[in-house]
Formats: C-alpha cells, sequence, structure tokens
C-alpha cells in the first residue's frame, strides 16, 4: 500500500550472468545469492542466473541454502562458510553441499550417512575462515575416509583483489602450492574481481557476486566488462506544502531554506535502507531533475526541496538508479557514505517490497 518499492530489473541481471559467463569460459559461474541476493531476492535472482548460463549457486548460511530449495531449485549450492556440527544433518537431509575446514565437521558430514560433495577451504591470506596450509591435509583426509563423503574442490578466498594485485598474487601463488600436493576435482579462487582483473584466477569456477548485480568491486573493472545495475529505489510523493524561507523542515531543524519553496514528502526513510546520513548529500530524481533533501532523513520519510518546480502528489520519485538521463548509483551513495555498495545494496530493507520486470 505504501508507493515505495525497489525495482529488480531482471533482464540486466540475466545480461550481467551471461556476460560474465562468456567471458571467463570454460570456467564454471557460480553465482553468488547469499544476504537475499545482496538485497535483490534470492530466489529470482538463483532462477535468472541459472537461465542465463551459471551452473552453481553459492550461499553464506544453510539457512539461505534452504530457502532455495524451499523456492524449487534444484542447482548445486554452494555453502561458503563451515556451519556449527549440528547443522550437518540439515544440510544433508537438503542436498547443499558445505564448505569444510575442520575434521569435526567433516565427522558431522560422515556421520550423517548422507552423500556429499564437499568443498575444502583453504585459509591463503584472508584470515577469516579457513584450513591453514598445515591443515588442509588432515581435512582432506578425514574426507576420504569417509565413503559417504566426496571431495569436490579444494578453493580459497582474495582478500584484496580489487585494489593489491601484489597480495593477491601472493594468494594465487600460496594455493596453487598447496593444491598441488592433492588430486581434486575442481579448484576455484576468483570472485568477481579475481575474475576481470586475474584471468589466471579463474580456474574451474569463478564465484560471481557483486558482478551479478551489475555493480563494479572497483574502478579498474569498468573498462573490461558491461554490467547493469539491476536495482532502482522508488518511491512518490505523498505529500506538498509551500514553505517561506527560513523554515526548518524534519526533525532537528539542521536548515533553513533559504528562499520561498515548494517541500514535498516521500515516505521512505532510513528504516527502509536509505541512510540517516544522506540528509546533506542525498539527492532524489523527480520529473528527470536532481534535487536536494530539505532537512533531516527521518525513519520513515524524507522531505525534498523541489523550488518552484511543477511536482505534484504521487509523482515518482528515484533515489537509487536511473530516471530520464540522470542516474544515482550505489557508488555515489558509498562514497557520500564511506563505503562500498555492496553495503549499499544489501542494507535495503524488508520493508521494502522487490518488484521484478
Amino acid at each position: 500500500m505504501r508507493p515505495t518499492y525497489a525495482e529488480i530489473n531482471l533482464d540486466a541481471v540475466a545480461h550481467n550472468v551471461a556476460t560474465l559467463a562468456r567471458l571467463i569460459e570454460p570456467s564454471v559461474v557460480c553465482t553468488v545469492v547469499k544476504a537475499d541476493g545482496y538485497g535483490h531476492g534470492d530466489a529470482p535472482i538463483a532462477n535468472t542466473a541459472l537461465m542465463s548460463g551459471a551452473k552453481v549457486l553459492a550461499v553464506a548460511l544453510v539457512e539461505e541454502g534452504i530457502r532455495l530449495r524451499e523456492a524449487g531449485i534444484e542447482a548445486p549450492i554452494l555453502v561458503l562458510s563451515e556451519p556449527g556440527a549440528s547443522a550437518a544433518t540439515a544440510v544433508a537431509e537438503w542436498g547443499l553441499e558445505p564448505t569444510v575446514y575442520s575434521t569435526d565437521f567433516a565427522a558431522a558430514l560422515a556421520a550423517t550417512g548422507a552423500s556429499l560433495r564437499v568443498h575444502v577451504k583453504l585459509d591463503t591470506g584472508m584470515h577469516r575462515v579457513g584450513a591453514a596450509p598445515d591443515a588442509v591435509a588432515d581435512v582432506v583426509a578425514a574426507i576420504e575416509s569417509a565413503s559417504s563423503l566426496h571431495l569436490a574442490s579444494l578453493w580459497t578466498h582474495f582478500a584484496v583483489a580489487d585494489e593489491d594485485p601484489d597480495y593477491t598474487r601472493t594468494q594465487i601463488d600460496r594455493f596453487d602450492e598447496v593444491a598441488g600436493r592433492f588430486d581434486v576435482p575442481t579448484v576455484h579462487l576468483a570472485n568477481t574481481a579475481g575474475a576481470l582483473l586475474f584471468p589466471d584466477s579463474r580456474r574451474d569456477m569463478c564465484r560471481i557476486g557483486l558482478g551479478t548485480y551489475g555493480l563494479h568491486p572497483c574502478d579498474d573493472t569498468r573498462g573490461l566488462v558491461d554490467l547493469r545495475p539491476a536495482m532502482r529505489l522508488v518511491t512518490h510523493v505523498s505529500h506538498v506544502q509551500r514553505l517561506s524561507a527560513g523554515e526548518r523542515p524534519s526533525y532537528g531543524r539542521v536548515r533553513a531554506l533559504d528562499h520561498d519553496s515548494k517541500v514535498v514528502t516521500a515516505p521512505i526513510g532510513y528504516a527502509d535502507g536509505f541512510w540517516r546520513r544522506l540528509t546533506s548529500e542525498g539527492r532524489a530524481l523527480i520529473g528527470g531533475r536532481e534535487f536536494s533533501l530539505a532537512g533531516t532523513v527521518t525513519m520513515d520519510q524524507i522531505v525534498v526541496d523541489v523550488g518552484e518546480a511543477d511536482v505534484a502528489l504521487g509523482d515518482e520519485v528515484v533515489l537509487l538508479g536511473r530516471q530520464g538521463d540522470d542516474e544515482i548509483t550505489a557508488d555515489e551513495w558509498a562514497a557520500k557514505l564511506g563505503t562500498i555498495s555492496y553495503e549499499v545494496v544489501c542494507a535495503i530493507g524488508p520493508r521494502v517490497p522487490r518488484r521484478y520486470s
């Protein structure tokens, strides 16, 4: 009922996946749909990716994998982090492909008796999760000793592929030194940045997250592939008023209008992922024109100074994405917020319905 929503362009997602699949072939695309598809919706993104060339999906949590299975998705689903041992039964029941980096979790999986493909993660320098190089042999041995477990791959994750080529090369070298000790069917190293900037890291599969959604991990990748942003954050004018110069709209009365002006309200706020910190630098597109906010972003609403523009009740307000010839990008938000585009799209909250086109 509230006229606020995120438009998700599945054609853009299809384009991004297909473009990246062609670029990295014969490497396989694994589409990362964790965190509800980076805020875009996990099942719609997963289905679109699979129809566009992806062969594998990846999630962070067992619960996320179960959601995809409940949505009828039958493709391989890689769980990127090792869950607690108590989750082994659910992994088996739902046919997920778990990441393993401890002998304890390998034993828990074996105890289910289920036939499972498992992926061993090697820590090559990100130092978040993964088996240390001197511990990988024990993990592999635990898997190979269990008749129901099948070693599907050895993999690692880059820490700074988007900003530090020397360290990324170090990670590649560390991985290759360890991987050479084992007979594994497949290996995978590259995320979106790695796949684009380090072609030799593509190997058998690339885990494509950010690129799926049309966002670039860094400026260096922009000239390498045509990606199309998939999310557009839209609301509509819910109130129109004329205020005199000197009036201070919204909480805190932080800014005085410097002229008599029309000020419009739109029903979206920081509870929806439109950050309060955008109060001073945020902008809105209405009728193909750019306008500044007139006061503090509140939990549920914003106010926009539209001057003398012909803006009326119900007019479309775009806060992220394109309207006419102008566009507000996730990178623009990120620069103003001191963060990254990943956080921008993931933060669009559950109160904002997703509409797919």
